[in-house]
């Protein structure tokens, strides 16, 4: 029992690269105190890759670095990555870091006859042991084995650096070339490392994208798909697409719509906090207003929202917002929004996934808004499409980040879903439909809720209106075949009006009559009352008459 729970909580040595989602593949970073092999062709990133792990080592691990380089001089190393904000020259000012420039000729090679990395060991292990160097990278291997032909020689040197490497206890990161064959040009370097990580640079119908892959990691469980990553002003970022688990936490908080009638559509008055929203419609039907008047809800209510728009620039989107009523200036202004316009096609599917996760991770926003997410599609295919829109979906809640998306729907006779429509709408919490509504000589424009997944919802077609003042979402109307749009409604709203003003005339002419008739029975009434009141006086007097008979009598028959 004992010895399972010693190897149970056994944790393999790694270090950290500072690359941000490297370390996430990786579980946790490169083997420490050994030799990863990074391996690629020209233009992917592997010096780059290498320079920001030294450099995050020094500023947020404090682990000084060695960089070796067999191709590029110190001077044009320190400038290449100053544009990355990466200061070389302070770092070595700061006994931090030691860039050091080997020079490999085969002419010289030839003449001395005989190659080894003495040499080479001397010169690495003086610049380790100067400033206690915990990292070592070696750019690039081909360069120092240039000059030789000798394939046995080559191999033994071979081990020997990389067991030299292990023997200093630096965590390494040692470059090469790709192959045609192999994954390297000599196909050794890639049995002896403990880890192995291939880069590449590809261009798809004219789209260019960089994917990472890890091939081998001795000792430790790691990530095997390929992931995108990105080279933009602060260095390399890499999307780890299969750490996106269905585990994140949910909110029963409810966050307004932004338009008063459509929170009376749902039961609990708006969406729920964190939930993913689909704004469905052709071209016209307000969909971008509607997302607009959540983005200005949310701002209102101090949340940072971004706002990713694929067809308008932030100006047209602002000023065209503005002919509503909607003011999205003020929160551009006060820094609770952000709009970030772009054609699709600028970067490949997973390049814009990254650049959405680098946003939040900065930004750190509860609302996103993507308009339209149907316009993805012009740069990937189906099965591209469908992925990166499953990875977004679920990296949104993971991070519990309300989001709405727009769809631009293509008007077809069978009504059959677009592919974004299609990928999107399952996945989602609340799906919403705008759509026209075409009468006789007319189009309105109808707004109902598919699904609102865990909230009770209306099963009613809403019309509603665009005016200067905004989006109003018109009443129901009833008519003899169903809801009434357009002149429907307005004539029916006429003749109900009609109706309603002959209906007040007949109840007054009633009320007329009423009267007059009760007047003529009050009349009837008084007359009878009188008639009554001198039956009743005549009947009275023979009363009286009859006892003053009775009287007499009596008195004359006692005389």
């Amino acid at each position: 029992m004992q010895e399972q729970t010693k190897s149970h909580s056994f944790i393999f040595p790694k270090t950290p690269t500072g690359v941000d989602g490297l370390d996430e593949i990786t579980d946790g970073g490169f083997p420490s105190g050994r030799p990863t092999l990074i391996c690629g062709g020209a233009g992917c990133g592997k010096t780059l890759l290498s320079m920001q792990f030294l450099i995050k080592g020094i500023t947020e691990y404090n682990e000084p670095g060695v960089f070796m380089s067999f191709e590029e001089p110190s001077d044009d190393l320190t400038l290449n990555v100053k544009s990355l904000g990466f200061d070389l020259e302070k770092l070595k000012k700061d006994k931090k870091l030691v860039v050091d420039h080997v020079r490999v000729e085969r002419s010289e090679i030839e003449e001395a006859g005989e190659y080894d990395l003495d040499g080479l060991f001397i010169r690495l292990g003086y610049a380790i042991d100067s400033i206690k160097a915990k990292r070592v990278v070696l750019d690039t291997i081909e360069s120092l084995f240039a000059g030789l032909d000798n394939q046995a020689i080559l191999r033994a040197e071979l081990r020997r650096l990389f067991h030299w490497l292990k023997q200093k206890g630096v965590t390494a990161i040692i470059t090469g070339e790709r192959g045609e064959a192999t994954l390297t040009r000599q196909g050794l370097e890639e049995y002896v490392s403990d880890c192995v990580i291939v880069l590449d640079h590809r261009v798809i119908e004219q789209v260019s994208t960089r994917r990472l892959r890890i091939v081998k990691y001795r000792g430790s469980t790691h990530g095997t798909n390929e992931y995108p990553f990105l080279i933009d002003e602060n260095g390399i970022s890499v999307l780890p697409i299969t750490s996106l688990k269905l585990d994140n936490e949910v909110s029963s908080e409810v966050v307004s719509t932004g338009l008063e009638g459509l929170n009376g559509m749902f039961q609990g008055g708006g969406y729920y906090r964190g939930s993913n929203i689909l704004v469905s419609g052709t071209a016209g039907t307000a969909k971008t207003t509607i997302a607009c008047y959540f983005a200005t809800q949310q701002c209102k209510n101090k949340e940072k929202t971004i706002y990713f728009a694929f067809e308008e620039s932030p100006q047209q989107l602002v000023r065209n917002m503005k002919s509503i009523g909607v003011d999205l200036q003020k929160f551009l202004d006060n820094g609770t929004l952000q709009i970030h316009s772009s054609r699709p096609s600028l970067n490949g599917l997973e390049l814009h996934l990254l650049t959405l996760r680098k946003l939040i991770k900065e930004f750190e926003p509860t609302t996103i808004i993507i308009d339209p997410i149907s316009n993805l599609i012009s740069v990937g295919s189906e099965h591209e499409v469908k992925s990166m829109l499953v990875r977004l979906i679920d990296m949104l809640k993971a991070n519990n980040i309300t989001a709405l998306f727009t769809s631009l729907n293509k008007q077809t006779e069978n009504f059959r879903p677009d592919l974004a429509e299609e990928s999107v709408s399952s996945l989602v919490d609340t799906w919403i439909t705008v759509r026209d509504m075409e009468g006789i000589g007319e189009r309105n424009r109808g707004i109902f809720i598919v699904k609102s997944r865990g909230m009770g919802h209306s099963n009613q077609v809403r019309e509603f209106v665009i005016t200067n003042k905004g989006i109003e979402l018109l009443d129901v109307e009833l008519g003899p075949q169903g809801i009434l749009t357009g002149a429907a409604r307005t004539s029916h709203q006429f003749k109900k009006t009609i109706s309603d003003i002959k209906l007040q005339n007949e109840i007054s002419r009633k009320d007329r009559e009423i009267e007059r008739k009760r007047k003529v029975l009050e009349a009837n009434i008084e007359a009878l009352k009188t008639e009554f009141e001198s039956a009743e006086d005549e009947l009275s007097i023979l009363k009286a008459t009859e006892e003053l008979q009775k009287k007499l009598s009596s008195n004359r028959k006692k005389q």
